[in-house]
């Protein structure tokens, strides 16, 4: 018993004494979760106090004094906790790198390939959104299953070894429906979102307070052993706390004491509101934060939302944020004190369902993320972020230790100088200038700067990471057929509401659309009788009459007399709708029926709640022989969604329940309000599958009964030409996709399919081609490397697979394809001065004609190799006293089984 005392006490101290107090320091702190040298020390500790009689009475002083000391420790503490340097662990401050994956945005089956991928992107922390409206559908009914199991969730970051940001708001924003409020909140007695009202309170309260029980009875708040190291109350409250003013404080200060009363053990956070109140940590949200300091010195400089790119809307293009600006804003944030970031999105996903909001915001939530909506890696983005996490790690010691040493090495260069306790140095040697390199003079030592770039120097004199230096491979991928077969179509038409229906609602007016579907349905049709005179002057010949409609809907559908008249859409930038439009009309009795629809409810803005939607007139008919007749205040008759959706056609259920008619409809005249239905089976292979929805126009999808969300075929209008990484980002800059539709494929996730005879529904809204919907596949087309040679004046260096800096005297092309595939041809090589970028190479003036043959011999066959780049290994040197590239684009193919 003695000797195993005096090892436990000899291995714990080399340990910190404030890592071992918190470990011995239980129920607080979980013994599971503890390392194995300090449960050692733990239990030895404890067998050792209860047994003391037995023990060597030369053991007593040295346990009582190890005991004591540990209790007269105040710096240490157990669980999480924060200083202003930090987010301070198990006593130990550090420097944490997160990225956000929202569970709904994808399917269970993906969740631990996604955290897998984050963690080899050198990630410690998931953040994730916790959405009301998926889990509490209807008042006090709840829901966790599927793609709202949040303890399935946030137990596959815990196993993957990786710490969790529960943002739990209740209001989210998020570009998702409502902004993450049920529907139902709306409408309770009295209630004003998000400001000093007690019937909302008491609705968040409860909301937060199921979730917080939920999370401390499955033990998953890292005071508990758990995951759960920060939450969040609230989100971006900061432009709503000025506009209510007085109210909006009050309302700050209640939310903020009411999540620290919940006592979970670890920290608060409330993102863009300047006025959180002690003890929760305000945080910065943008492109940039720079700029960003707590509103009180002892809190650390977090940035809960470091923007990786932007969302998408319908009729707009597709936004990229280049990685060596992203890298840049990160490292620049990291210089002037930051030790908390997470991007938003590391990965996107999927608005499935009807999930989307803003409104006019695409299915797609892919965000230009380090992993895109089908789950790949997006390279570079994944590749020089991980190796700029890599650097910081490496100066982690130092850069929580001290504030920098800010040093002026130019006009528009800085040195930020760290010192660790130990006597270690770090620096970040930056050059803000958009537009030029500079060669500065740091440590006695010269560094060459790109522009708008930052390099990294964990010692302060050699430099492993540059942020406008991108050496990692670069990947193009592709949409191809997942089979030669075409889809065998049947055909529904959806009925047009008839007045004579009794089981419509009528009103005298015209009816708000939520107050009527409470968003069950996109659709809600207004139907209105007109009466017309035989003898009318535009029935003899006359003009027609013109039919003006004015709406808050997001898209209008006319339908006079059962046949299509137009249609008119908003926009994110002009929400409301004007129909102006000759119409025919007969003697007798008329039939006007407008078909409103949503694409997704409001997400952000004062009193969002009082928007309004759908068609609020007026409605007025010109060109009458009495001049025009107003319909606004007629009677009106209501049917809250389609028909087809009140039979289920879009299930495995009630798609029997009509007849479909057969046959080929390719060439037919194209009918609006139609669905359509076909069967496919799954292909094989593992790949992502995407339905191409290009021939279509506007609608809706379903697999199996799942949906996979809206589509619309809209063609993308803004700006771009061109993308450079210098200077600062913006939303409006590096825009992609100019002319083509918005969105063109639709994620399948493969959860959903069964080997054969899976069902697929679409329901059209205008009248597209459905002959021509396919499924496809999502695999890398090419990969591509573009890297520098060495030069005999600059120092070349890298982090090796260890985390370490390792010097290279040569660097290396290196080449890798996804797993089962291997590199099947070199489709470009350049040794030289080569052009263009991935997917577009060019030879440049200076050329090596062997460039091909070494990456021949090493890479085809292989699903990974290197080539060391040197003029040895391409006959010589095509252009002396040049510095020379190698550009490489490889193609990337299933690998060929052995026969055996």
């Amino acid at each position: 018993m003695s000797n195993m005392v005096i090892f436990t006490f000899v291995e714990a101290s080399i340990q910190p004494l404030s890592a071992i107090k918190c470990n011995i320091r239980c129920p607080l702190c979980s013994l599971h979760s503890a390392p194995p040298h300090l449960l050692s020390l733990s239990l030895s500790l404890s067998l050792s106090l209860s047994k003391m009689r037995g023990a060597t009475r030369t053991l007593w002083p040295a346990a009582i004094g190890l005991v004591l000391l540990l209790a007269l420790l105040p710096s240490a503490q157990c669980g999480v906790t924060y200083d202003r340097k930090a987010i301070v662990i198990n006593g130990e401050r550090r420097i944490l790198i997160s990225g956000s994956i929202h569970y709904p945005r994808s399917t269970p089956d993906m969740w631990e390939g996604l955290v897998q991928k984050a963690r080899d992107g050198g990630l410690d922390v998931i953040q994730t959104y916790v959405f009301w409206n998926g889990h509490e559908p209807s008042p006090g009914e709840y829901t966790f299953e599927g793609r709202y199991d949040l303890v399935r969730f946030v137990r596959t970051v815990q196993r993957a070894g990786l710490y969790v940001h529960l943002r739990i708001g209740p209001y989210i924003c998020g570009e998702w429906n409502f902004g993450g409020f049920p529907v139902w909140l709306k409408y309770v007695p009295g209630i004003s979102f998000r400001t000093d009202n007690e019937p909302f309170k008491r609705a968040m309260q409860g909301f937060t307070q199921k979730i917080v029980e939920m999370m401390k009875t499955e033990s998953l708040f890292e005071s508990q052993g758990g995951p759960i190291i920060l939450s969040q109350i609230e989100n971006e409250y900061g432009p709503e706390a000025k506009a209510f003013g007085p109210a909006g404080q009050a309302y700050v200060n209640w939310a903020a004491k009411m999540a620290v009363g919940f006592d979970t053990g670890v920290p608060w956070v409330m993102c863009k509101e300047d006025d959180a109140p002690d003890p929760v940590i305000n945080a910065c949200n943008g492109f940039y934060c720079d700029a960003f300091r707590p509103n009180r010195p002892y809190k650390p400089m977090m940035w809960t939302e470091a923007w990786s790119g932007w969302f998408t809307e319908f009729g707009g293009t597709v936004h990229q944020r280049p990685v060596e600006d992203l890298a840049f804003a990160v490292a620049r944030f990291i210089q002037k004190g930051g030790s908390f970031i997470n991007y938003y999105m590391y990965h996107g996903g999927t608005n499935f369902g009807r999930t989307a909001g803003g409104p006019f915001i695409t299915t797609s939530y892919d965000y230009d993320a380090p992993v895109d909506e089908f789950g790949f890696i997006r390279e570079p983005k994944h590749g020089h972020l991980k190796e700029l996490h890599r650097a910081i790690k490496l100066c982690e010691k130092a850069l929580v230790s001290s504030d920098p040493t800010v040093l002026s090495l130019g006009t528009y260069q800085q040195a930020h100088v760290f010192n660790s306790q130990s006597g270690g140095c770090a620096a970040f040697l930056a050059n803000y200038n958009p537009n030029s390199y500079a060669r500065v003079l740091f440590n006695n030592m010269h560094y060459n700067l790109p522009p708008w770039s930052i390099s990294i120097l964990p010692d302060c004199r050699n430099v492993v990471f540059n942020t406008a230096k991108v050496g990692v491979q670069t990947s193009q991928m592709q949409m191809l057929a997942s089979s030669n077969e075409q889809l065998t179509w049947e055909r529904y038409d959806e009925e047009i509401v008839s007045l004579a229906d009794n089981s419509l609602l009528t009103a005298t007016g015209l009816l708000e659309q939520i107050n009527v579907t409470r968003d069950a349905s996109d659709y809600l049709w207004y139907i209105a009788s007109v009466d017309v005179n035989p003898d009318e002057r535009f029935l003899r010949g006359g003009q027609p009459p013109v039919l003006i409609v004015q709406s808050a809907g997001h898209a209008l559908h006319v339908f006079v007399n059962g046949q299509l008249s137009g249609s008119a859409y908003g926009s994110r930038e002009n929400r409301r709708i004007s129909y102006n439009s000759n119409i025919i009309l007969r003697a007798g009795s008329n039939k006007i029926a407008l078909l409103s629809v949503a694409v997704g409810l409001p997400n952000v803005g004062t009193h969002y709640e009082l928007w309004n939607t759908g068609v609020l007139g007026p409605v007025v008919l010109h060109g009458f022989d009495e001049g025009k007749r107003d319909l606004t205040w007629q009677q009106w008759s209501y049917q809250v969604g389609l028909r087809g959706e009140s039979m289920n056609l879009n299930s495995l259920e009630g798609v029997s329940t009509v007849e479909w008619m057969q046959g080929d409809f390719a060439g037919q005249a194209q009918q609006p309000l139609t669905w359509f239905k076909a069967y496919f089976d799954a292909p094989g292979g593992d790949e992502p599958l995407a339905l191409d929805m290009r021939s279509m126009g506007k609608g809706q999808v379903w697999v199996n009964g799942q949906s996979i969300g809206r589509y619309w075929t809209v063609y993308a209008n803004g700006d771009c030409e061109g993308c450079s990484y210098t200077g600062t980002y913006k939303s409006t800059k590096c825009q992609i996709g100019c002319g083509e539709p918005t969105q063109r494929w639709y994620h399948v996730p493969r959860s959903w399919l069964q080997p054969t005879g899976n069902l697929l529904v679409v329901f059209e809204e205008l009248g597209g081609d459905a002959a021509k919907i396919s499924l496809v596949k999502r695999s890398v087309s090419s990969i591509c490397a573009d890297v520098s040679e060495w030069h005999p004046t600059i120092k070349n260096w890298h982090i090796d697979s260890y985390g370490q800096p390792e010097e290279i005297h040569r660097p290396k092309v290196h080449l890798h394809c996804a797993p089962g595939q291997s590199i099947s041809a070199i489709k470009f090589a350049s040794f030289g001065t080569p052009l263009g970028t991935c997917g577009s190479f060019q030879r440049g003036a200076c050329h090596s004609l062997n460039s091909h043959i070494p990456l021949e011999k090493k890479c085809i066959g292989q699903q990974r190799c290197a080539v060391t780049i040197s003029p040895t290994n391409f006959g010589g040197d095509p252009c002396p006293n040049i510095l020379k590239r190698m550009a490489v684009e490889a193609v990337c193919s299933p690998a060929v089984q052995p026969v055996h």
